[in-house]
């Protein structure tokens, strides 16, 4: 069944109403969570850490810093210093050598994460058209590229549609105001309404998806959407659903980069759980600050701000330790640095040191994590005598839970009433994958494929 905004919007407003909360809060609101047993708990997958890298600001071939930053000047009447860089002395175009270089290396030491492609990159031209000032020809390998190098390990958002002044979706063309009323990174997403932010999201959506680039999720440029919350989360459901089908829609809007406030995602809007089409929405939370570069090149922060030499402290220690997923920022103009790769460089250190502290980490894209959290927080489990019935509105891989179980006990998995098959006994924790389960003390972990649907856990 197709999901109409304003059954999204009913459901939504229901469970605001249950909860005693006003209709104007709803979009920040949980919604429906089923009852979980006592005394079982679902961990981390594969009771590991979930880490990524969030690149914004990339896209075919344009090196945004250098178109945006005089249309940012503009839109401040000149009166903000920082954009008085002499952004003429900067390369034009970040080379799809370089993107093959960065996405062959990620690859090798298994880096996931979120990759942007901006769309219409500072209104220089339209990916699903053209570029001016490249050919056809390049514009078609770099977006090949992209397919072949990039996305199997990385999500791929549209970060809006220019990344400056905003278009009318209606023509095509940028509004004539110049101001920061209409540009993306600033006011234009101030007293929007939910269908209006919706349709500029799907506006960017179908671009990509014309250039044959599919997306389960958006990144929000700058300030986009930050005083209309509700709003964005209502949109970002709504436009990916409704252009791409995506089953479990997410957005990344928010950064942490210090404190003690959870990064873990937050699963937005919950309906339906029970029924054939349930609905929710995932706000992915970085946590690690710009370290590599800024987007304008300025100076970077550095590996120590990530994970000192001696790797007992920085950010990503910080919130690894913790167990919470560790998500770092970088943008791509950065990353290249004016074709000096200083964002390159300091994040393959940052990468060297992680995998040098840690050994249960787990590289993921932000829809595997997305996924991951819906399917943790939206599955029923009930427990009697020695099963444990999973009520799941999402499949998940690699679901991992964990319980109290008699020390002879041995678990096995079935579905509609059928054996999968046998789980495999490990050794030790880290040894997990699907399939697999492990003894500590008085308690079980299992970890699984867990199917959309009925599921149980026999503890024999």
């Amino acid at each position: 069944m197709r999901t109409t905004r304003r059954l999204f919007l009913k459901n939504t407003t229901l469970a605001a109403a249950a909860l005693g909360a006003a209709p104007s809060l709803l979009a920040q609101l949980a919604g429906d969570r089923p009852a979980r047993a006592d005394g079982v708990t679902v961990l981390n997958p594969r009771a590991r850490v979930p880490v990524g890298l969030i690149i914004d600001d990339s896209t075919c071939l344009v090196n945004l810093n250098r178109f945006t930053m005089p249309q940012f000047d503009q839109a401040f009447a000149g009166a903000n210093a920082n954009y008085h860089r002499n952004w003429r002395e900067w390369p034009v175009e970040i080379p799809d050598a370089f993107v093959r270089k960065f996405g062959e290396w990620c690859a090798g030491a298994g880096v996931k994460g979120k990759y942007s492609i901006v769309p219409y990159p500072a209104c220089v031209g339209r990916l699903d058209r053209m570029l001016p000032g490249w050919t056809q020809r390049e514009l078609n390998d770099s977006l090949d590229l992209v397919r072949t190098a990039i996305m199997p390990n990385w999500d791929i958002h549209p970060e809006m549609v220019t990344h400056s002044r905003v278009i009318d979706t209606k023509t095509g063309h940028p509004y004539p105001d110049h101001s920061l009323k209409f540009m993306e990174n600033w006011d234009w997403t101030t007293g929007r309404s939910a269908d209006e932010i919706g349709n500029y999201l799907a506006y960017a959506l179908n671009i990509l998806k014309n250039a044959g680039l599919p997306c389960e999720g958006v990144t929000t440029p700058g300030g986009f959407g930050n005083k209309a919350l509700p709003q964005l989360s209502q949109a970002s459901f709504q436009s990916v659903r409704d252009v791409f089908n995506a089953e479990i829609p997410h957005y990344f809007r928010h950064l942490y980069s210090e404190g003690e406030k959870s990064v873990a995602p937050r699963v937005e809007n919950a309906s339906g759980l029970d029924g054939p089409d349930p609905r929710c929405v995932v706000s992915i939370i970085g946590c690690a600050g710009d370290w590599t570069g800024g987007w304008d090149n300025t100076p970077p922060g550095g590996v120590d701000k990530f994970i000192s030499e001696d790797l007992q402290t920085g950010r990503m220690v910080e919130v690894i330790t913790r167990g919470e997923p560790a998500l770092a920022l970088a943008h791509w103009t950065g990353i290249y640095w004016n074709g000096q790769e200083l964002g390159f460089k300091i994040w393959q250190e940052v990468v060297r040191r992680l995998h040098a502290r840690f050994d249960n980490l787990l590289w993921m894209k932000l829809s595997e994590i997305s996924r991951y959290w819906a399917a943790r927080e939206l599955t029923r489990i009930e427990h009697t005598g020695n099963r444990l019935t999973f009520r799941a509105p999402y499949a998940c891989p690699a679901f991992t839970v964990q319980f109290p179980a008699p020390p002879a006990a041995i678990p096995s998995h079935t579905q509609n009433q059928q054996p999968a098959a046998a789980l495999r006994e490990v050794k030790r924790p880290l040894d997990l994958e699907s399939g697999t389960w492990h003894r500590s003390g008085q308690s079980v972990t299992v970890c699984i494929n867990l199917p959309k649907g009925v599921s149980v856990l026999e503890i024999g």
